[in-house]
């Protein structure tokens, strides 16, 4: 078994591509700056930091939309620059595993593997492994066991829940739900409330600052926005209470969609769910509070995970050094666990 091994889970918002010779985790900004439609600028955290400010010549954009590949070559220049220039990856005899949702077409499934496959690389091998799987797998729960497991990942565009048992997936799906509206949701209830007009940037920090999922918290923070009436800019200082305030319906459509498929659960791995709680990971679950709120509309316990950003890229992890979890990462061609 190679340390030349490579977990790599291709997020929304952040790319992270975990390094088995390290076991560490690289994570950039998942953000291109191309400059005459076809030509790469700038990427990663450097590109980000032009978003909502670059003029018309510079295009800002994420090459994943909704979870799946919506900038192959983009995404694939970017992904590989990253390996060999920032994590001085040697990539010829390489082991390659890439995260995807399960609830996606096989033909998306295959545009992951199609960035390694489509190259001169001489890669070892490369494989897919549901994201789910390695959620659950890099909050260190052992999914090979006769136990329901309900994991909820929430991410930048999407939001993932799913019932794992035996090492795979009873229920799952895909939520058009994630980070991204819960910022539009900011941007829409400050625009309505003060006719402030602010950039889903500025709304991000926000919800990352001082966001919480209850009332009651005493942050505040002050920002720049437009003023609708008069087209000038002018500070503010927004509490956090509002913050909560354009969030809580979002939040309270993640907990319907997870109450909805706790009711199609099987009886026996229901009984397991209760038990053990709801786990809750992805770089949209670290709002403050929100372990108490999805508890207290599901009635059922929810655990956090510490680093939820990052617990699909150490999965992967698990994925390419345990033989005990191997097994999980796959071919597209026979689709039959090795």
């Amino acid at each position: 078994m190679t340390n030349n091994a490579y977990g790599i889970d291709l997020g929304t918002f952040n790319l992270k591509i975990y390094n088995r010779s390290t076991n560490d985790v690289t994570n950039v900004k998942n953000t291109i700056a191309v400059i005459n439609k076809d030509q790469i600028y700038a990427y990663g955290d450097d590109a980000y930091s032009m978003y909502e400010k670059a003029p018309d010549t510079i295009e800002v954009s994420f090459p994943i939309v909704n979870g799946v590949i919506a900038d192959f070559d983009h995404m694939q220049s970017m992904l590989l620059e990253v390996l060999t220039q920032n994590m001085k990856a040697h990539l010829k005899g390489a082991d390659i595993t890439l995260a995807v949702p399960n609830d996606i077409t096989e033909v998306e499934k295959k545009a992951f593997k199609d960035m390694f496959e489509k190259t001169k690389l001489k890669l070892h091998s490369i494989t897919l492994c549901e994201k789910p799987l390695a959620d659950a797998l890099g909050m260190g729960l052992d999914i090979t066991q006769p136990t329901g497991v309900m994991v909820v990942d929430m991410g930048a565009d999407t939001t993932e829940i799913s019932v794992i048992s035996l090492g795979g997936l009873v229920l799952s799906e895909l939520l058009p739900v994630g980070g991204n509206r819960l910022d539009d949701a900011i941007v829409t209830h400050l625009k309505r409330k003060f006719n402030l007009l602010i950039g889903r940037k500025t709304a991000r920090e926000l919800k990352e600052k001082i966001g919480s999922s209850s009332l009651g918290r005493t942050d505040s923070l002050e920002i720049v926005g437009r003023d609708v009436v008069s087209g000038l800019p002018v500070p503010m200082t927004i509490t956090a209470d509002i913050i909560y305030e354009g969030m809580k319906d979002e939040l309270t459509n993640i907990c319907t969609s997870i109450k909805r498929i706790l009711e199609n659960v099987p009886p026996e791995l229901a009984k397991d769910i209760v038990y053990s709680g709801i786990y809750v990971t992805g770089g949209s679950s670290q709002i403050e509070g929100l372990d108490a709120f999805f508890t207290n509309v599901t009635n059922i316990k929810t655990n956090i995970a510490e680093n939820g950003e990052e617990t699909v890229a150490y999965g992967l992890g698990k994925v390419l050094s345990d033989e005990k979890y191997r097994r999980f990462g796959y071919t597209m061609k026979s689709r039959i666990f090795s």
